[in-house]
């Protein structure tokens, strides 16, 4: 098998907002014929997705994968829950974290790694109001000098 490297398909922007993400970790994901060439196409939203945890296996819930057109009624339900391919040690170390009060798993992005569709999960405390509000202004400053950086280079030439 030749390396293909990475494609990232599809990222969950909210994530990184809503949450602290504090350990990631790599699942398969077990898809249908029809799933994975519309995966490879891009059609793909984590926009509403959580990750759902009961011991024995982790379920990815909420994912659209669209439709994939040339398949007609052969065709996969885009909403339907995925199973996530973890070794046994990953996933009880999740159902661990996941009864800890305040932390949940998330879906941070989807992507193709050698061909095969790797989903990057995340266990995750959500952020208070005040915390949004720091990751706001700190993005604005930065925004902002790169913004002054690009008007020194500007009157330098």
């Amino acid at each position: 098998m030749r390396n293909q490297g990475i494609k990232v398909v599809a990222t969950n922007r909210k994530a990184n907002f809503e949450y602290f993400l504090l350990e990631h970790f790599e699942a398969g994901l077990a898809l249908q014929g029809t799933e994975i060439k519309s995966v490879r196409a891009g059609q793909v939203s984590l926009a509403e997705a959580y990750i759902e945890v009961d011991g024995r296996t982790a379920w990815l819930i909420g994912a659209h994968i669209a439709v994939y057109n040339p398949a007609s009624r052969f065709n996969h339900d885009p909403k339907r829950p995925r199973q996530l391919l973890l070794h046994r040690k990953e996933i009880l170390e999740l159902w661990n974290a996941v009864r800890t009060k305040g932390v949940t798993i998330v879906p941070v992005k989807v992507y193709l790694k050698d061909g095969r569709a790797k989903l990057d999960i995340a266990i995750a405390k959500g952020k208070k109001l005040y915390d949004k509000r720091a990751s706001i202004a700190e993005r604005d400053a930065e925004r902002e000098t790169r913004r002054e950086e690009r008007e020194r280079q500007r009157s330098v030439a």
